[in-house]
């Protein structure tokens, strides 16, 4: 699928504006659990930039994402994505890894590239909008959910800061295996990685890996 399709794609499911709300929503179910209310106020943003933000040849650490974040934050400072590096605002964050968006390009390209850097320029190449809508629906807004609460969640729907809902889905609570459920359905739901939970944790932004990229909508 071209960019000029995907973003017409979001602009017809009426998800290419962004929204940052007030707070998460569960459906009626508790986001809610035994961790302390974290206090620190060290931005996500400050975490995914220590290495240097550089490409390497690690396709599992989140330098694409990394990369997507601060395009979108230098081509529009006012898109609620730099958020990210405000450490007093409460959020979690979804970030898939290198791996995921090489797979995303893929599915959309039809071709495996081969450097972290050809795959972000591919992304890159769908438009700062249609980026910033997908990097916002990896957010939750107004909630630090830490792994453990995640994990008593299942079956929740997590009201994201580009305002459609992710599903939760919980396939083993004690790992945690988790799996999130996004909007195109011809595609495999990506899991969070129960090896990569709880970054930033003690901090009102917390992030946990992810294995795809979510789709907020049908692509």
């Amino acid at each position: 699928m071209t960019a000029r399709k995907i973003l017409s794609a979001l602009m017809a499911a009426g998800l290419a504006g962004v929204v940052f709300a007030p707070s998460a929503s569960a459906h009626g179910r508790s986001q809610s659990g035994t961790d302390p209310a974290p206090t620190g106020n060290r931005s996500l943003a400050a975490v995914l930039t220590a290495d240097g933000n550089q490409f390497d040849h690690n396709w599992y650490d989140y330098d694409i994402v990394t990369e997507a974040v601060l395009a979108v934050i230098a081509n529009k400072p006012n898109s609620p994505v730099a958020l990210l590096a405000d450490g007093n605002v409460a959020l979690t964050a979804f970030i898939p890894n290198d791996r995921a968006f090489q797979a995303l390009v893929k599915d959309i390209a039809g071709t495996r590239l081969s450097s972290e850097k050809a795959v972000f320029e591919a992304v890159a190449g769908l438009g700062i909008d249609t980026v910033e809508t997908v990097l916002l629906y990896h957010v939750v807004p107004g909630a630090t959910i830490t792994a453990k609460q995640a994990a008593a969640s299942n079956g929740a729907a997590l009201t994201t800061a580009q305002g459609g809902t992710v599903g939760v889905r919980v396939i083993n609570k004690r790992l945690p295996l988790i799996q999130l459920r996004d909007k195109d359905t011809n595609d495999r739901n990506p899991f969070i990685n129960p090896f990569a939970v709880n970054i930033n944790k003690g901090n009102k932004q917390i992030a946990h890996g992810l294995t795809g990229v979510l789709r907020p909508v049908d692509l």
